[in-house]
């Protein structure tokens, strides 16, 4: 009798990007994708998208709602390379041109549930004051050609960053066939510790 056992597991991601706190900016709209290793592949969904463009209330302080939905399945042989969410934000200058206004990434939760997180946002500096000047006169703040960079270490080293804003983020994360991997991403419970006695 032949056992059927999986090759993959699969991660299930539902959620929403809720919104953000950028205090000194308004119309704002956020990019997003997932970054994920060689072993990882989507298998439904999207891998990428854009969020309307929000304004603040009248009764929210700083707060800008999106409400965007997330929605996306992946499969993998093993966990390393395990997705990450990188969001961009970007608004107009003073000039009426699209700007970055904060680069950030979190990775998708391990284990399954509801989860909120807070992604603490940045933006790169001009290391030049020559740069600093043609930026301001120009109107053209600099920005990573590619925004998955966030998400890797290679080369961030020597980025100048500065922090600005955050983007809050809630998941809904399922798993399938992971423990019969061999792997748990279940919470510790006392069953599973030993006692010392």
């Amino acid at each position: 009798m032949a056992t059927n056992s999986p090759s993959v597991f699969l991660l299930t991601v539902n959620g929403q990007i809720e919104g953000a706190n950028f205090p000194e900016y308004d119309n704002l709209y956020c990019k997003y994708c997932f970054v994920y290793g060689h072993d990882w592949a989507p298998t439904s969904g999207l891998e990428e998208g854009i969020t309307q463009i929000t304004c603040k209330g009248s009764h929210s302080s700083h707060k800008l709602i999106w409400n965007f939905p997330l929605e996306t399945t992946f499969k993998s042989t093993n966990p390393s390379g395990w997705p990450q969410l990188v969001v961009s934000v970007y608004g107009p200058d003073v000039f009426g041109n699209d700007v970055v206004r904060g680069y950030g990434a979190t990775h998708i939760p391990f284990t399954p549930g509801q989860h909120t997180r807070t992604i603490p946002m940045f933006v790169p500096e001009p290391t030049w004051r020559l740069q600093k000047f043609t930026s301001w006169l120009l109107g053209r703040r600099p920005e990573y050609t590619d925004p998955k960079v966030v998400a890797q270490g290679e080369g961030r080293e020597v980025t100048r960053v500065r922090s600005q804003g955050f983007v809050t983020v809630s998941f809904n994360i399922m798993t399938k066939d992971m423990k019969k991997l061999g792997y748990d991403t279940g919470p510790s419970s006392p069953a599973n510790t030993q006692s010392l006695k």
